[in-house]
């Protein structure tokens, strides 16, 4: 068919026709000419031109009508903004479109029903402004879209629907907000083929991580059913976290991390009829249990999908926020709609406000963390936005789930917390883009939280979400880091929660100097290692259940442990790639590792924890090595199957060199060789026979990491823990300085890497000054003391340049 001067074929549109056919309409025209040929299938379909809805406004004589109600708003309290929304949209939906013009159309859907070989193709159709997926702003999700419209009838209500949606009242709105109010914002329809996802799945993805901001990670959310239950945030959906520099290799598996999401609705097509309405093509049913513990999509099609967006993003040249579905009928996936990431893709500046909580109080409820920060107020509970106005500045907004039509609203609320929806739901959105606390996807905060309490809700505890009854107490601290140059002397991180590493990566740092395995071991599995390789001998029917629960979509238990593990791991080589990840194997003492789910079936009731059966003395034992052996598979299987060979590993607590070559035996055995694809094995200095064999000890490991904390106390014969003697604890004790010299020595004698983990040197400048002047290698600190501690590096490398 030819085009018209009122109809575009998408083969007739690029980038560049934002005017004529609007930002969704003008990225599907570029996609389908430039995408297509790469491989990546985009549906096909034809825009109705901006310049359509100019005559239908002016044909109708409504121009100076409009012009004039929306010059009445009340643009400081919106007081007025549901009764000028309502006059507009009426003035809109009693308009006509020309005959001539409702002919091109009929004529264009006629021609793609005749080339899909389908009469009466199902169609998805689209609003399409001249103002939208700019940069600096998206007015996705303020105007409709209606999908499964088929025949004449319908798509010519649908395209009115869509032209009335430029004056929804959270359309008007956001206009004015991003001051577009005086621009003359016209609307493009785009009519694409629908794609069978009814039958199927289908998502959003981002090519940037949505929370952080961080480049190298490809985010997919999918559901059962057609797309609009994500967007609209009805539904928790499943989760993929894909590694953009290891996508393309072959030979390693890019997927970081996946989560089954509740995917509480599946979308789907409802029946048809003559008299069907544009607002009556779908229906939106509850999700079997069954589907709901299913992926809805194999992880050979997360990998493809996540290769097409990444290709995208090359094409564009900036993060992107894509639409994608799967077609039921012939299994093949789909890319529906692309447009600029509308938050990270500005300018940050390198600053950070750290929250928080001096206090802990009673958990109300949990669910998915947006940001990092805290909020305190009032609990609002409301079920519409017609509830709106019982919303007062500065209160907890806690509803069900929120879409575009609560827009207005969201910026009274000092924080959003929501039952249902993911991190790209619509809530999620518009808490990024606001810069609000909110926590998505709770399951039951409607019924947890009663109406009028007051509560504080923290995200500045990692991925999850908590709100607490009552005011609590927090502290906010300010970081700024953009003109910190990095010292000669590596300033490495200490990190246990994976889900900051990602906002840590951004801080000036060369990488991971301690990574402590125990955070995700019980905070990501939280059962006991030996539960799940000997499950016979759990005879409490309740923590048997309770570890089922865990592990239900796996066929083996070891599997579980070993996949989590692998996920906490691979997030933070991710986050650092290309730069240096130290692993420490699991330094749990017994007493902690009874606490594991099924832990107090297998651990011994020790005296004295802290120097009893800890660190390298388990990995060997008969009593814990078939734990161990799943450790050494989740380092094996982010290291050869994922290719984060960035990552080292390190041993804790090796008392003496006989232990040191049983454990790297025992890894060798479990796969993990020394030297082998460049794995390098670390050892913690802590105990001083490490010290006084500190030759020996770097003839057997690669590197040597001081614990001062445990050498400490084990130098000075104290238990740190003790109030009692806590005075006497200090690493500037000169014992204790003269072990830790001789460590630096023994490194540099042996040309090996030696670093210290601790907090002495971002507290205590003088002993930063002291490990700077014995030329240590690298210190690594906790994430809130990072910038103090290289403060106190540099200061230290300027008065020893002055000395030498």
């Amino acid at each position: 068919m030819e085009n018209s001067r009122h109809i575009l074929f998408f083969n007739k549109i690029n980038i560049n026709d934002i005017e004529k056919v609007g930002g969704k309409n003008a990225s599907l025209g570029e996609m389908y000419n430039q995408l297509n040929p790469l491989g990546i299938s985009v549906p096909n379909g034809f825009a109705i031109t901006a310049d359509v809805y100019r005559l239908f406004r002016k044909e109708n004589n409504i121009e100076s009508i409009l012009t004039k109600l929306l010059l009445s708003l009340d643009s400081e309290n919106y007081s007025n903004l549901t009764e000028i929304g309502e006059k507009t949209r009426k003035y809109i939906l009693s308009a006509r479109l020309s005959p001539e013009i409702k002919k091109e159309i009929q004529t264009a859907y006629q021609f793609l029903c005749k080339q899909s070989g389908i009469k009466n193709l199902a169609v998805a159709v689209r609003s399409s402004a001249t103002a939208e997926d700019l940069p600096t702003a998206s007015f996705a999700g303020r105007m409709e879209s209606y999908l499964n419209i088929s025949g004449e009838k319908q798509l010519e209500e649908a395209i009115h629907r869509c032209y009335a949606s430029l004056f929804t009242d959270r359309a008007i709105k956001y206009r004015h907000d991003m001051g577009f109010a005086k621009m003359d914002i016209a609307i493009s329809v785009g009519i694409q083929q629908m794609v069978r996802s009814d039958k199927a799945s289908s998502g959003v993805a981002f090519t940037i991580d949505p929370d952080t901001g961080f480049q190298n990670t490809i985010i997919i959310n999918s559901s059962w059913g057609l797309g609009e239950n994500i967007v609209k945030g009805t539904v928790t959906p499943d989760e993929w976290m894909v590694f953009k520099p290891t996508l393309q290799n072959k030979n390693f598996n890019p997927i970081l991390k996946r989560h089954c999401g509740r995917k509480e609705f599946t979308m789907i097509y409802a029946g048809q009829s003559k008299e069907t309405s544009a607002e009556e093509t779908t229906l939106n049913n509850e999700t079997p249990i069954e589907r709901q513990n299913q992926f809805s999509l194999q992880d050979e099609e997360v990998v493809q999908l996540s290769k097409w967006c990444y290709a995208i993003e090359k094409h564009y040249k900036k993060p992107m926020d894509i639409e994608w579905a799967k077609d039921g009928i012939n299994n093949q996936l789909y890319i529906v709609q692309a447009r600029p990431e509308t938050v990270y893709g500005k300018d940050k500046k390198q600053v950070r406000k750290i929250y928080k909580l001096k206090e802990k109080g009673q958990l109300i409820t949990q669910g998915i963390a947006l940001g990092d920060k805290i909020a305190c107020g009032k609990a609002r509970i409301l079920h519409n936005p017609q509830e709106g106005n019982q919303l007062l500045e500065g209160e907890i907004l806690v509803t069900d789930l929120t879409n575009p039509d609560w827009d207005p609203i969201l910026k009274k609320a000092s924080a959003i917390i929501t039952n249902k929806g993911g991190r790209t739901s619509h809530a999620a959105i518009v808490a990024r883009e606001l810069e609000t606390v909110a926590v998505v996807g709770c399951g039951e905060a409607t019924t947890s939280i009663k109406n009028g309490q007051q509560i504080t809700v923290s995200c500045a505890e990692g991925k999850d979400g908590n709100v607490y009854d009552g005011k609590l107490k927090w502290e906010i601290t300010e970081q700024d880091f953009s003109q910190l140059a990095l010292p000669e002397t590596d300033p490495m991180f200490i990190l246990a929660d994976p889900e900051r590493a990602f906002e840590l990566s951004f801080y000036p740092n060369k990488g991971v100097g301690l990574m402590r395995m125990e955070f995700a071991i019980s905070n990501s599995i939280k059962i006991h290692p030996l539960a799940l390789c000997e499950p016979e001998k759990i005879t409490d029917s309740d923590v048997a259940t309770e570890i089922h629960n865990l592990t239900k979509s796996y066929e083996d238990g070891k599997d579980y442990f070993i996949d989590k593990l692998a996920e906490a791991v691979s997030i933070v080589a991710a986050a650092f790639y290309p730069k240096d990840v130290i692993v420490r194997m699991s330094d749990f003492k017994s007493n902690e590792y009874a606490n594991l789910i099924g832990g107090k079936y297998f651990e011994p009731d020790e005296e004295n924890p802290m120097i009893g059966f800890r660190g390298a003395s388990r990995y060997y034992s008969d009593f814990y090595k078939k734990g161990f052996a799943l450790e050494c598979e989740a380092m094996k299987k982010v290291r050869n199957e994922m290719g984060l060979q960035n990552v080292k590993l390190m041993i804790p607590f090796c008392r003496t060199i006989e232990e040191g070559k049983k454990v790297i035996a025992e890894m060798k055995k479990n796969g993990l060789t020394q030297g082998e694809n460049n794995l390098e094995i670390y050892v913690m200095i802590e105990i001083p026979s490490n010290v006084i064999l500190a030759d020996e000890f770097a003839q057997l490991f690669d590197g040597f990491s001081i614990g001062s904390n445990d050498l400490t106390q084990l130098t000075l014969g104290l238990d740190r823990d003790s109030a009692l003697v806590s005075y006497l604890f200090t690493e500037e004790n000169p014992a204790v300085k003269n072990l830790i010299r001789e460590t630096i020595h023994a490194a540099k004698r042996n040309k090996i890497k030696v670093g210290l983990c601790g907090q002495a040197p971002s507290d205590i400048p003088k002993f930063a000054q002291f490990l700077v002047e014995e030329g240590i290698d690298s210190i690594s600190f906790n994430p809130d003391a990072m910038i103090k501690g290289i403060e106190n590096i540099l200061e230290a490398e300027k008065k020893n340049t002055v000395r030498l």
